[in-house]
């Protein structure tokens, strides 16, 4: 069963009930970030129900040590984890010397939450009736500030209902915070100074092992029915915890209230030693614009975001409500202001995955960036890769590559590897690909070349290298086969030859060589800087040229289909459908040993080199794909949904497509997996905008142009979005009857729909 707690709605994620068995989903689903640092959706004041405490900067990790009982050479020493970072949400309440917890409360009524996600806060309210019989009404209002990335604010009010009262609140930084998901019971964090001057209190503190230093910060202001007034507090340190206690008399019916604002200064932008100062300058701006006028700017921040990257759609709410969940979470977690930062798959949700940079960010992600911002934030991503090329190179290395042969990590902080799972961490290499197929996707996209000659090309001759030398030739099969890998589908390990991998290393290398070609001719001294830095020579260059055209692809007569692997077939093919429904998810109900075994795929594999290479097959050959691969994914991967929404919408499947579109828009909200606890799928976000605008909308680049094929599902009235392309703004929308486009701007823009050209003029609504 999905849960299906969450209030469908247009433009805000609810939840209705207290229910202390979804606290920890909701921590999720309601988290909140700026894309320099972000926060589960903890409760401000006590809890002592289970939840899960996270707090985390952008950036800031620890290098947890791999633990594993035996080693090989090339094994990644340790695995990067996103720190759960010094706490500066607390707040504890007590009424008449009794502390507020919702766990402990006699009773709790009218709770309600709610993310707002075209303002960019969250809410909560509730009434408790406490074991001292005392009942007070609570409302919290908190967000991160866009514009000011430092900090948060929170506005945390209490009325007493049936009693006078004298309530005190404690807000407080404590750095006495552990991570959930840790190998060892490593200290991550050092403590170095506790300190407070008049309304402001400070935690400074340093990661072991990577030094980041940080300065944890809050100030508050008081309030009784929105009057400012002034409390003499009472400060308390210990040598992790720093706390203000302000007490005061509360009428029945009057409203206490503090405004806390608080936040993070960090060394990778502030002198370490200067970090005080920065936070107090911080500070001293946003409490001079109070929570109010933050909170002003936060909802004009939200509001540009909004104009450019919104999808609205008629006629479904929990479409509507799946697909701005989506959006809104891309836009918490990265912004595009930092190149130095990348996209977790998890964001600022929760600890799994490290919350390291994975081949996501360039098979789905980037395509969201360049159309809904502008085209430096996609650019951005890219150089992220270019500064880790050296790392991709010692990567490579220690696997017994040479040359300047590079691979680029599974999962990484620094551009080194620390993923610790071999089968994923030497054999998942196909993630290289993704790294080249996302510099011609952004040219392809942009029609920018320029970042190729000065860096991307570095880029493609490392990865090109990596394939060539990774390719063996057989003489049995006289062709170049790659042996021991895996595939997007992590459901088999350790194949020979699959199809996905072996296409993508002869396009990497083909790619590459075109590449060298036209930089040659236009950008000579580039090519010249570039060929004595990389020591190419012409017999290499040769030698790729040999392993591509050689490359072996399985293939089944039979089924008229590329085989996923060079033993698929060998499988006891039961499809999905013929699956005891009691045996879902595989992952969680079976040995790993049964699921190898199995038919069954994780997310789209053979399909996977489908959607990248449409253009290069027919789509009569996709549609025998599809009908064959289809019926054994399991779509257990949050990858997964999206990538056949596409396909199905190109087949006109629209039923089937619509399906996978809820499902990948919603996959969280309805927590398809049973893991939302954990924290959400961020980089799979991605995914769902590409399967409205690439699936219903069928836009694709053609001839250097966009081109669309527009479809819709019977259950909408209507969508509508945005694109950014090569800087002009193009809205596309698409009804049960027609299609319609503007572009903004001043001058026109060709598009193709359905295969006719058509001039959009600037202003000019254009009907099809």
């Amino acid at each position: 069963m999905n849960q299906d707690y969450i209030i469908p709605n247009n433009w805000s994620v609810i939840e209705e009930g207290f229910d202390a068995s979804r606290v920890e989903s909701s921590e999720s689903l309601f988290s909140i970030g700026n894309g320099a640092m972000g926060q589960r959706a903890n409760f401000e004041e006590h809890y002592s129900g289970e939840t899960f405490q996270g707090s985390y900067i952008a950036g800031v990790y620890y290098p947890d040590k791999t633990r594993v009982g035996w080693w090989k050479n090339g094994y990644p020493e340790y695995f990067a984890k996103v720190l759960n970072a010094p706490s500066w949400i607390g707040i504890n309440v007590s009424i008449n010397g009794e502390q507020l917890d919702l766990h402990a409360c006699k009773k709790v009524e009218n709770f309600r939450r709610e993310l707002n996600m075209k303002e960019g806060w969250l809410s909560r309210s509730f009434t408790a009736t406490l074991q001292n019989n005392m009942q007070v009404e609570v409302n919290s209002k908190r967000f991160l500030s866009l514009e000011l990335d430092e900090v948060g604010a929170i506005k945390y009010s209490v009325k007493p209902v049936n009693n006078n009262a004298t309530i005190t609140f404690q807000p407080y930084l404590s750095s006495a915070i552990t991570n959930k998901d840790t190998n060892w019971s490593d200290k991550f964090w050092d403590t170095l100074q506790v300190s407070h001057e008049n309304e402001l209190a400070f935690i400074q503190a340093k990661t072991m092992k990577t030094e980041f230093h940080t300065c944890t910060f809050m100030q508050s202001q008081l309030y009784v029915n929105d009057n400012s007034i002034a409390i003499n507090l009472d400060a308390q340190k210990s040598e992790n915890l720093v706390s203000f206690s302000y007490t005061q008399e509360v009428k029945k019916g009057d409203v206490f209230s503090i405004h806390k604002f608080g936040g993070y200064t960090v060394d990778r932008n502030h002198d370490k030693n200067e970090l005080i100062s920065a936070a107090k300058k911080t500070l001293k701006t946003a409490t001079d614009l109070g929570f109010n006028g933050l909170l002003e700017k936060q909802k004009k921040s939200w509001g540009n975001i909004w104009e450019m990257a919104d999808i609205a759609i008629q006629g479904d709410v929990k479409a509507q409500q799946g697909i701005r969940f989506n959006i809104f979470q891309l836009n918490q977690t990265y912004l595009g202001k930092d190149s130095r930062l990348n996209i977790g798959p998890k964001g600022f949700t929760g600890e799994k995955y490290g919350g390291s940079t994975y081949w996501d960010t360039e098979a789905y992600c980037i395509p969201f960036y360049m159309a809904t911002k502008d085209q430096q934030v996609a650019k951005s991503l890219l150089e992220y890769r270019y500064n880790h090329l050296e790392k991709a190179i010692e990567n490579a290395e220690k696997l017994g590559f040479k040359n300047g042969a590079a691979l680029y990590p599974m999962v990484t902080m620094n551009g080194e590897e620390c993923h610790n799972e071999w089968e994923i961490t030497f054999e998942e290499i196909h993630r290289n690909g993704a790294i080249a197929f996302a510099i011609y996707n952004y040219h392809r996209y942009t029609g920018d070349y320029s970042y190729i000659p000065e860096k991307g090309l570095e880029v493609l001759i490392g990865i090109a290298r990596f394939w060539q030398q990774r390719a063996t030739f057989s003489t049995h099969k006289n062709k170049y086969v790659i042996l021991g890998v895996t595939g997007p589908n992590e459901y088999e390990n350790n194949v020979n030859n699959n199809f996905y991998t072996n296409y993508l290393a002869q396009w990497c290398i083909k790619y590459t060589l075109e590449t060298i070609d036209k930089v040659a001719s236009e950008y000579n001294s580039d090519y010249t800087r570039i060929m004595a830095k990389t020591n190419l020579s012409k017999a290499e260059l040769e030698q790729w040229e040999t392993v591509a055209d050689g490359m072996y692809f399985p293939y089944s007569e039979e089924h008229q289909v590329y085989l996923q692997q060079d033993g698929f077939l060998d499988k006891e093919l039961i499809t999905v459908a013929d699956l005891d429904k009691s045996q879902r998810p595989i992952n969680q109900k079976w040995s790993w040993d049964r699921i190898l075994r199995s038919p069954y795929i994780k997310q789209a594999d053979t399909l996977q080199g489908f959607y990248f290479f449409e253009d290069q097959f027919t789509t009569e050959e996709l549609e025998r794909h599809f009908d064959f691969y289809e019926p054994f994914t399991v779509h257990e991967s949050s990858l997964s949904p999206c990538v056949h929404s596409i396909q199905a919408a190109k087949l006109d499947r629209m039923e089937q497509a619509y399906t996978f579109y809820l499902r990948t828009s919603r996959l969280d909200l309805d927590d398809y997996n049973h893991e939302v606890h954990e924290g959400l799928h961020i980089t799979s976000m991605a995914g769902t905008w590409m399967s409205i605008v690439e699936g219903f909308g069928g836009m694709r680049i053609k001839n250097d142009m966009l081109s669309f094929t527009p479809k819709i599902p019977k259950q909408w009235d209507a969508y509508s979005f945005k694109i950014n392309f090569r800087n002009k703004i193009l809205k596309m929308h698409v009804s049960q009857d027609q299609t319609t486009f503007t572009v903004e701007g001043n001058s026109d823009l060709q598009i193709m729909v359905n295969d006719k050209l058509i001039t959009i003029q600037p202003n000019h609504l254009v009907t099809v």
